[in-house]
């Protein structure tokens, strides 16, 4: 490993995997590779998660069809593509607060790696990909991809402006759900809504979670969180931010006239339960192991969805 490499592992985001396939990248990739989030692969599952929860919700009643696959792998691509792109939009938008926090010092942009004008021609390639898959939907799905957009831009600058950031970040990174669902449909209905917004629940609740690692660093600079709203009742609040959540979801399946589907939300929600459990206004970096954790959660829903098909054939 080169002199060079060794000084950017040490410059890593905490919450990046200690070793993964971006630290083999060339050194004029590796830089790219990090400002959209390719170590922490997170967040493009807990954005593709709820779009094929939403592919099995909208089948339910019904046997998926081998199409449902396609959507799949549809989502999944602009997940990566779209979480790329707005990862290094924010990471624009925050350059001097990411070079004023432990945590996001070691980004590229504060760090010196990537350049501002770098930055904004790599968010419109990876833009240009969503584009791409935007391309391939049914055309009501590509008008509810295209009313994320607006959610998606402004997203970088609630935590200047509102304490609910978290609440921005659910209705936009669940987005998702909708598209999948009007894929298949070809509308929308109240059962719809109410998944979507219990996933906004349970994204406000997770995140609230992984921001209790920032809430020394975000206090001194002035931005904001639900992390540091909620303060020492930030246990309760996440109970009531997951049941919510669990309430939702459990209702937009009796609705749906799929009360099978309940058997995903019970395992869900008793996953959403051991979180809150272990949250604590100290938690600090262990924090961000409960916060990982949702991709398993997102699974377990995914899982008691599918047990519908399964009774159908």
């Amino acid at each position: 490993m080169s002199t060079e490499k060794i000084a950017i592992s040490s410059i890593k985001p905490k919450d990046a995997q200690p070793q993964s396939w971006v630290d083999k990248m060339p050194d004029s990739l590796e830089p790219y590779c990090r400002l959209s989030r390719y170590d922490r692969p997170i967040g493009i599952w807990l954005l593709a998660l709820p779009g094929w929860a939403g592919i099995l919700f909208a089948r339910l009643n019904e046997i998926p069809v081998w199409n449902d696959l396609i959507l799949a792998a549809l989502i999944f691509v602009g997940a990566i593509a779209m979480r790329g792109a707005g990862c290094t939009y924010n990471d624009i938008l925050d350059k001097d607060f990411d070079a004023k926090v432990d945590r996001t010092a070691g980004r590229p942009i504060p760090a010196g790696r990537v350049s501002v004008k770098q930055a904004w021609v790599w968010t419109l390639i990876q833009c240009l990909i969503g584009l791409a898959v935007l391309l391939t939907l049914p055309r009501f799905a590509q008008y509810i991809a295209l009313g994320s957009i607006p959610f998606v831009a402004a997203y970088p600058l609630m935590k200047r402006i509102t304490w609910w950031p978290q609440a921005w970040l659910g209705l936009t990174l669940n987005w998702a759900a909708l598209v999948s669902i009007a894929a298949i449909n070809n509308a929308l209905t109240l059962p719809d809504f109410l998944l979507y917004f219990g996933f906004m629940f349970w994204t406000i609740g997770y995140d609230t979670i992984y921001a209790l690692q920032d809430k020394e660093d975000d206090a001194m600079i002035g931005v904001k969180s639900t992390a540091r709203r909620f303060g020492d009742k930030v246990k309760a609040a996440v109970f009531i931010l997951y049941g919510l959540s669990i309430a939702c979801i459990g209702a937009a399946c009796l609705l749906a006239n799929a009360p099978i589907g309940l058997v995903g939300v019970v395992i869900f929600g008793g996953h959403l339960m051991l979180q809150a459990i272990k949250t604590s206004p100290d938690q600090g970096d262990s924090a961000l192991a409960v916060f990982k954790s949702n991709r398993e959660a997102a699974f377990l829903l995914i899982a008691g969805f599918g047990l519908s098909a399964l009774l159908l054939t």
